[in-house]
């Protein structure tokens, strides 16, 4: 399975893209995702996007994208979100990527004025409507676990229940080690998902708090995630996720560290053969 990172990281720390990139491939990850809105960058930024990692043969792999309005009460709010969720597939295909990374909401009012049975309904909703668009173009909406107390996927068991509601193929989850750890998901509550994942976040946390620690930083122990994760036979890659450096101006170091310690787990588990650049 292949081994890539969010950009993300880079973007903390105030380095351009096109240096993050580049920097991503000289440390020896296999891929990249990407996290860009499509409102906010332009055309000239996009192709800089494709072209510097078709520069360092770094595949784009998965989109990152939040979209909370997506479940909002408000109609139009929902056909904004929609409209942006569709442009995030449409960079996605024109990226030459397999999957857009997508979080899900919160339910609104601390599920006191509008039900949850509600607020469940319309998001299965529009996610069918954006697996059809994501069909068209051959792509995946790779669905992540939030572990927060009012988000709508909290749980690997909401997160089954809600791909079932959905019943479309090109809508599927994400598996995030470090979230299932703070839901207290064990690795083979991951059953649940086999045959429909299609991406791997990993990063450390403290157990309580999200964290997004280089492994080893935190309490999680990734072997036995990693290991079902490899007897799923999940596409996509393993990314890391990076975030909040405790020193941004040191943070080359933060990911190369990342990088080391996960790809001697996966190298562990026969995952991928550890890579030195």
């Amino acid at each position: 399975m292949r081994l890539g990172m969010i950009n993300s990281a880079w973007a903390q720390a105030g380095r351009d893209t096109a240096w993050g990139i580049q920097k991503t491939a000289e440390i020896g990850f296999d891929c990249i995702d990407i996290f860009a809105d499509p409102l906010d960058i332009d055309a000239r930024e996009r192709k800089l996007i494709r072209v510097e990692c078709e520069k360092v043969n770094l595949p784009i792999i998965s989109v990152a994208c939040v979209a909370v309005g997506l479940i909002d009460p408000n109609p139009s709010v929902r056909r904004f979100h929609q409209e942006r969720c569709r442009a995030y597939l449409d960079m996605t295909y024109e990226f030459g990527g397999e999957n857009l990374l997508l979080v899900l909401g919160e339910y609104i009012w601390e599920q006191q004025v509008v039900t949850p049975a509600e607020q469940w309904a319309t998001a299965i909703d529009e996610l069918k409507k954006l697996g059809d668009h994501a069909g068209k173009l051959d792509l995946k909406i790779a669905l992540e676990l939030e572990p927060f107390k009012m988000s709508l996927l909290n749980t690997v068991d909401k997160m089954a229940n809600f791909l079932d509601g959905v019943k479309h193929e090109a809508v599927q989850a994400n598996i995030d080690i470090s979230h299932c750890e703070l839901s207290n998901t064990p690795a083979a509550g991951l059953e649940t998902l086999r045959g429909r994942a299609c991406h791997v976040h990993l990063s450390d946390c403290d157990g309580k708090i999200h964290g997004d620690l280089p492994p080893g930083r935190g309490v999680v122990d990734f072997v036995p995630y990693l290991k079902k994760i490899k007897e799923l036979s999940l596409p996509g890659a393993v990314s890391l996720e990076l975030e909040y450096s405790p020193d941004p101006s040191q943070i080359e170091a933060w990911v190369r560290e990342a990088y080391t310690a996960t790809a001697k787990l996966m190298d562990q588990v026969g995952m991928r053969p550890f890579k030195t650049r």
